[in-house]
């Protein structure tokens, strides 16, 4: 059943780019988290999408906001990616079980093995304040994530 806005996100701990774990109860009460969920790493569209996030970066991470990206990918894979494109937020690799996260917040693909183009804002209790899923070839806006980052922190 996917994750609905009002829901508790569910908990996950994932190894980022630098093989460090990171989870979403370690930003609890402290931070709000963008938890984007994209297909796979070095694809044209997803490619897009991070570079989006990283070259707007200071309007969807602050003192109160964290970006997360969650794809099935190895961190070995994240870990190139992230230093070939200078990705600097958590690259995180919801690698083995394999897509257990993504599937966690309904947002799995089981035909293709990956997960949709899933992004959620978790507020600092863990709840869900905003979400928005796409089909595979359908990028999203980051401007949209700005406009839910303003919502949540003003």
């Amino acid at each position: 059943m996917p994750v609905e806005v009002g829901d508790l996100a569910p908990e996950f701990t994932l190894p980022d780019q630098n093989h460090q774990q990171v989870s979403l109860g370690g930003f609890s009460g402290r931070k709000n988290v963008l938890v984007v969920f994209y297909p796979l790493a070095f694809s044209g569209v997803c490619s897009g999408e991070l570079a989006a996030i990283r070259d707007g970066l200071e309007r969807f991470q602050n003192d109160l906001v964290q970006v997360v990206t969650i794809s099935v990918d190895s961190f070995f894979a994240h870990r190139v990616w992230a230093d070939q494109e200078g990705f600097t937020f958590p690259l995180l690799a919801d690698f083995w079980p394999h897509g257990a996260v993504a599937q966690s917040y309904g947002v799995f693909d089981e035909q293709k093995g990956t997960a949709r183009r899933g992004t959620f804002l978790v507020d600092v209790e863990g709840v869900v304040r905003w979400k928005v899923v796409t089909e595979l070839g359908v990028a999203r806006s980051s401007a949209d994530y700005a406009t839910a980052v303003a919502a949540v922190t003003s």
